[in-house]
Parts: C-alpha cells; structure tokens; sequence
C-alpha cells in the first residue's frame, strides 16, 4: 500500500449501463477489474459499482482513507470526452449543479450530506467525462469511450 493512503481505498464507478454515457464510470470500474491480477497499485484496492443514490455513495466511502468516484456528466456545450478531476474543496461548485449527469441528486449534494452524517472519506476525489448522451440505450459515445484508457490509468495512480 501506498505510503500516501494508511487506510481502506474504494474507486465508485457511478452510473447507469443502460443511460449511453452514463455507463463510464461503471465501464471504468470493470476495466480496473481486469487489470487487478497485473496491476499492484490495485491491490487491497475495494472496486465497486453505484447507481449514484446518495446513501448508497455514502455507505461506500464510509471509512475510507480514499474515495476515488468515476462518473461522466452532462455537458450541453458538446465537450464529450473532456476529463475532469475534483478535490473534496472543489465539490462545493457541484452542490448547485442539476445538469450533472443522470442522477436526482447531484454529487455536491452528496457530499454535503455526507459531511452532515460525518461520513466523508478522509480524502475525495472525483474523475468525470464530459458527456452528451444520456438517454436509453446501450454503448458509450466515441469521445467517452476514448476517455477510459486515461482515467483507468488516473484511477491507479491515485490509489497507487
């Protein structure tokens, strides 16, 4: 382990298979699955999947000494594929923000409910993609899809 974390890590893929860009953070889950038997930085490294419900995130980080959440958001000015990297500081600008993907509640939210219940991560950090289709349906958009080979890499280094 990482001399940077002492404590459990978790990597959240956030999202929704059947929601076209919605399904990144998932996808990059099952990608750093792939790699867990020839990658050490994954090891003692917990891997899972959220729909985004907010006490469902919140159970999953609990405890932590690093919650590293994949997930794509919504990007109406057409910026599909752009990468995004968020400290738990910056998540206050997403507190507001109802365009963030599919999800009811917003990440910012949260994350303020999270720190409410005294159920923050010692360290948060979020890697999104820019999306632009969200509707039914399966298959990440090409800019989306090329996006995943950087934030897997990301992901290792940040648990590493």
């Amino acid at each position: 382990m990482s001399p940077h974390h002492a404590g459990p890590r978790v990597v959240i893929g956030v999202g929704n298979d059947y929601r076209r860009d919605d399904g990144f953070g998932p996808l990059v889950v099952a990608a750093l699955i792939d790699r867990l038997a020839t990658d050490p930085r994954l090891a003692g490294v917990d891997l899972r999947v959220s729909d985004g419900e907010p006490t469902r995130l919140i159970d999953l980080w609990t405890g932590t000494d690093l919650a590293v959440v994949v997930d794509a958001v919504l990007d109406e000015d057409h910026h599909a594929g752009n990468r995004h990297e968020l400290a738990l500081d910056a998540l206050d600008q997403l507190a507001d923000d109802h365009s963030a993907g599919s999800h009811a509640i917003s990440l910012g939210s949260t994350v303020a409910l999270g720190q409410a219940l005294g159920r923050l991560p010692r360290r948060l950090v979020v890697l999104a993609v820019s999306g632009t289709e969200f509707g039914f349906g399966q298959g990440l958009t090409p800019p989306v899809a090329a996006a995943v080979p950087a934030v897997v890499e990301r992901a290792c280094e940040l648990v590493g």
